[in-house]
């Protein structure tokens, strides 16, 4: 087995954690992984996983090869994909997966038009809010909102989406909007997540980072339920602009606190380094990129601040 086959048994073993189950995906024997981890261990000088009777896991040495052996990967992947596949048509099954609501909202659409135009596709859509690894669930595309931290994934920026603080007008003619961000403690808030005993709001001032506690009278982890609560004037949301944009422009939320915006997020796609890079993969991404490149969602206008005093 020459180094860059033993390289993809390492990975394949990291990643699974079992030299079984790398072996079912690679196509050899239990034996053959056992041989190749083996001779790169002699040939490095340094033990790269340690076995226990449930599950193997890297050593330190073994997790900084890992990482570099992934890097090394991904860009025999990427000139392979280049030079063998550069005219290859899309074909086959795409398997994509993303988060429930703007996967109901946008991508959806998105898959709709892109199939319209590689027609001879088929795509597997799966909508979850639960974070998906690439490798281990057989996903091509994992679109995420947020921010990254799979180091063993490769991450291609598609958009950009603000977050801002919205509250109905009814809210606001009842309880008033708050000036400062301090005021959030003493407001109805519906927080994404689950309530902790003091549950905190991200937000900027001048572009500084900052954490504010508030009171959070609804807590839940779908965005479009927090969103129906602010439409109804229970309380203030923090939400990104692709649930609410639309609400703001016809003038159904509000924008408060627009002085303290949250940070911005990001939607990335995500494939997993060691897998090749089919045209079907990087034709997808690419559309992706073209389709919320200039979101439509950020065409809002902020309709003003909300009115600080509270209407009798």
């Amino acid at each position: 087995m020459d180094k860059l086959d033993a390289m993809n048994v390492l990975v394949k073993v990291v990643a699974t954690g079992s030299f079984a189950e790398a072996a079912r995906r690679l196509g050899v024997t239990r034996s053959a992984i056992s041989k190749a981890i083996t001779q790169l261990e002699q040939a490095l000088g340094a033990r790269l996983l340690d076995r226990t009777t449930r599950r193997v896991v890297p050593t330190e040495a073994g997790l900084a090869y890992y990482e570099r052996c992934l890097a090394i990967l991904a860009q025999v992947d990427e000139t392979e994909a280049q030079i063998s596949r550069l005219h290859e048509e899309p074909r086959g099954v795409l398997k994509v997966n993303g988060p429930m609501s703007f996967g109901t909202l946008y991508l959806g659409s998105a898959i709709a038009d892109f199939m319209a135009r590689y027609v001879d596709l088929k795509v597997e859509l799966t909508l979850t809010d639960r974070l998906v690894d690439p490798l281990e669930e057989g996903v091509d595309v994992t679109v995420r909102i947020g921010a990254m931290v799979d180091s063993s994934l490769i991450a291609r920026k598609i958009s950009t989406v603000r977050v801002v603080l919205v509250a109905a007008p009814k809210y606001v003619a009842a309880f008033g909007a708050p000036e400062q961000p301090t005021d959030l403690v003493s407001h109805r808030c519906l927080h994404y997540g689950h309530s902790t005993t003091v549950p905190r709001w991200q937000i900027t001032d001048n572009g500084v980072p900052m954490s504010v506690p508030i009171a959070a009278c609804l807590s839940s982890n779908n965005g479009d339920a927090l969103r129906e609560a602010a439409l109804k004037g229970i309380g203030i949301a923090r939400l990104p602009s692709f649930l609410v944009g639309c609400d703001i422009a016809d003038g159904k939320l509000a924008v408060v606190l627009p002085d303290y915006p949250p940070q911005d997020v990001t939607i990335h796609a995500l494939y997993a380094p060691n897998r090749f890079l089919a045209a079907k993969t990087r034709v997808f991404i690419d559309f992706l990129v073209e389709r919320f490149g200039h979101p439509e969602w950020e065409r809002f206008e902020a309709s003003g601040r909300a009115p600080a005093e509270r209407t009798t």
